[in-house]
């Protein structure tokens, strides 16, 4: 599924700037060598990094 469709970023490539350090939509755009351009997904990747962050923080107790 896609989440950027002016990069044609998906899920995945999302997940894995996440995993790979991305805490801002700024980061993910950046590892994947593009930039925002509508900014309607700038929502979703957010979700993405707080879900992420929800689930590291659990892990860690």
């Amino acid at each position: 599924m896609y989440v950027c469709n002016c990069n044609g970023l998906r899920k995945r490539d999302v997940a894995s700037a996440i995993e790979a350090g991305a805490t801002r939509p700024r980061d993910v755009f950046t590892r994947h060598q593009c930039m925002a351009q509508c900014a309607k997904c700038v929502c979703e990747m957010r979700e993405m990094i707080q879900e992420s962050r929800q689930a590291f923080a659990l892990a860690a107790e």
